[in-house]
């Protein structure tokens, strides 16, 4: 990993949510079970979402140019 990506993860930006009750008891149970805070786990999870989302970007890129 480059300096300056790393770099650019330490570099962290707010953001207002807004949760239903259920939702924040649900992800604070869960978070509470992975050994994370609420915010970690809302971060750990929009984290993996986006990597699955580049890796089935990709996937479908590749298929293409096998066609």
């Amino acid at each position: 990993m480059s300096p300056q990506k790393n770099e650019k993860d330490k570099e962290k930006k707010q953001v207002l949510l807004r949760l239903s009750q259920t939702l924040w008891t649900d992800l604070a149970e869960w978070a509470e079970d992975d050994f994370r805070s609420i915010n970690g786990q809302i971060e750990y999870l929009l984290t993996e979402a986006v990597r699955k989302r580049k890796r089935s970007k990709r996937r479908e890129e590749a298929k293409k140019e096998q066609e």
